[in-house]
C-alpha cells in the first residue's frame, strides 16, 4: 500500500478515535459546565459562570470529613491487602504452583455474592456481641479488603508469571541470597508495576463504593459516596461540583502514580 493510500485511511482511523473520545468526554464536560454555571434551566447555554459551588463544597466541613474518612478506609484496606496478599502469592507461586488454579476460583467468590446479600450477613454477624463493628470503619476496611482482593490477586499474579519467579529466585540463591533477601531485593522491585496497577484499580473502585458504606456504616461514619447520596436533594450545581472534584482527584492520583512509576524506571 502506497503512502497516498495510507494517508486517508490513517486520517479516517484517527477521526473515528477522536469522535469516540468526544462521545465519552461529553457527559463529563456537561457535568463540569453545569458545576460552574450560576443558572442553567430553560436556555441552551448557562446564564453565567461562577466558582461558588466549588468554594461551597471545599469549605463544607462535612464534605472534608467524609473525604478524609473515605481516604482512610480505602488506604487501610489496600495496606491490609498488600501485607496479606503479597506473601500469599509468593508462597503459592514459588512453593505450591499447582494451587494457583484453586486460588483463581476462590478469588472470584467476592464477585459471586451481591453486596446487598453480603451486607445483610455482615449486619447479622457484627451487629451485636463481642465483635460489634457495624457503624465503625473497621467493618468497612474488612469489606473493602475482600472487594480489592480479586484486583490485587490478578494483577500481581500476572506480574509474577511474567518475571519467571522460580528462575529468578534460583539465580538469587545461587549468588548467596537467602529466600527472604531474594524475595525482598530481587522479586519485590520487579513487582512494582503490577502492584501499582493493582493499587490504582482497587483504589478507584473502592473510593466510589456505596452499597457497603451505606448499609454498614451510613451516617455514623460518612464516606464520600454516602455524603453524595445524602446531598442528593441539594443543588444540582453543588452535586456536579462534587462529582467533578471526585473525578479530578482520581485522575490526579493516577497521573502522579504513573509519573512516579516512570521516574523509577
Amino acid at each position: 500500500m502506497s503512502r497516498a493510500e495510507r494517508g486517508p485511511v490513517g486520517l479516517y482511523h484517527r477521526l473515528v478515535v477522536y469522535v469516540l473520545f468526544l462521545i465519552l468526554l461529553a457527559p463529563l464536560l456537561g457535568t463540569f459546565i453545569y458545576s460552574i454555571a450560576s443558572s442553567w434551566s430553560a436556555t441552551i447555554l448557562p446564564a453565567g459562570f461562577t466558582y461558588k459551588w466549588y468554594l461551597a463544597l471545599w469549605s463544607d466541613p462535612r464534605f472534608l470529613i467524609a473525604f478524609g474518612q473515605s481516604l482512610l478506609v480505602c488506604v487501610g484496606a489496600l495496606v491490609l491487602s498488600v501485607v496479606l496478599i503479597l506473601p500469599l502469592l509468593f508462597v503459592v507461586h514459588y512453593h505450591f504452583p499447582k494451587l494457583d488454579a484453586l486460588m483463581n476460583i476462590l478469588i472470584l467468590l467476592p464477585f459471586a455474592v451481591p453486596p446487598v446479600v453480603s451486607s445483610v450477613g455482615l449486619l447479622q454477624l457484627y451487629g451485636s456481641g463481642p465483635l460489634a463493628m457495624v457503624g465503625t470503619p473497621w467493618i468497612l476496611i474488612g469489606c473493602y479488603f475482600t472487594v480489592a482482593l480479586p484486583f490485587m490477586y490478578r494483577a500481581i499474579t500476572n506480574n509474577l508469571q511474567a518475571i519467571n519467579l522460580v528462575d529468578l529466585m534460583d539465580a538469587a540463591q545461587l549468588l548467596g541470597a537467602s529466600t527472604f533477601k531474594a524475595a525482598y531485593l530481587v522479586v519485590l522491585p520487579n513487582l512494582r508495576k503490577g502492584l501499582m496497577i493493582a493499587l490504582l484499580l482497587s483504589f478507584s473502585f473502592l473510593f466510589g463504593e456505596f452499597v457497603f458504606a451505606n448499609l454498614l456504616v451510613g451516617t455514623r461514619y460518612e464516606t464520600l459516596q454516602v455524603y453524595l447520596n445524602n446531598m442528593r436533594n441539594s443543588s444540582g450545581h453543588f452535586n456536579s461540583a462534587l462529582v467533578i472534584s471526585y473525578f479530578f482527584f482520581v485522575l490526579l492520583l493516577t497521573w502522579a502514580a504513573n509519573r512516579l512509576n516512570k521516574d523509577k524506571d
